[in-house]
């Protein structure tokens, strides 16, 4: 074991014990309101607390907090989780300024800065004019990040995405992809995949098409 990884598992430990009170307050406090409400302001107040101390932080928080979660995480200054039932597998980046719904993201997945991930596409129902939207029931849907995938700058993603996909900076993700696809647009559509052995022949015949 090398001297950098000792310390950043005593780091590890140490920040978890710091965390270890404020994920019970946040417990205590849950129990007179609504759980996601009460977890969402913690989120906020975690996102502001800036450098190494934290990612650290929320990382040992988020651990202590949410199902399935590593503390082998880096999240960013000024990302907020807004569900509890969140899971961030080992490995994960997610980068500052995003809006991160209820999700499970799987294993080495880099998140850029900005994106948002919505829980799911129906939270909202708007079929009946004489009630506000707001006012009208929706559902929340928790959302598959496939493992090592990518997902670019200001990204918003309302659906399912597969293992090793990539997602442009500022697509828009509303159906489910197949695995390795690289998609792009809004909404995204496929440009080609990771797996493809002849890229540029495949390019080159969908320009013929649009010809």
């Amino acid at each position: 074991m090398t001297a950098r990884t000792l310390a950043k598992r005593v780091a590890k430990v140490g920040f978890l014990l710091l965390a270890l009170p404020l994920y019970l307050l946040f417990r205590l406090v849950s129990m007179l309101g609504k759980s996601d409400s009460c977890f969402a302001s913690f989120s906020q107040g975690l996102s502001l607390v800036p450098g190494k101390v934290g990612v650290y932080l929320r990382a040992s928080f988020y651990h202590l907090s949410c199902p399935d979660t590593s503390d082998d995480i880096s999240i960013g200054f000024l990302t907020i989780l807004s569900h509890r039932n969140t899971s961030i597998a080992k490995g994960v980046y997610i980068g500052p300024q995003c809006n991160i719904g209820m999700c499970a993201i799987g294993e080495n997945t880099l998140i850029g800065s900005g994106v948002h991930i919505l829980s799911g596409s129906r939270q909202h129902q708007f079929n009946d004019l004489d009630v506000p939207i707001q006012d009208q029931a929706g559902t929340f849907e928790k959302i598959e990040i496939g493992a090592d995938s990518w997902i670019g700058n200001q990204a918003v993603i309302m659906a399912p995405t597969p293992a090793k996909a990539i997602v442009a900076s500022g697509s828009v993700v509303t159906r489910l992809f197949g695995v390795g696809d690289i998609v792009a647009g809004n909404p995204a559509r496929v440009i080609r995949n990771r797996y493809d052995t002849h890229p540029v022949d495949r390019a080159a015949g969908a320009s013929e098409q649009c010809l």
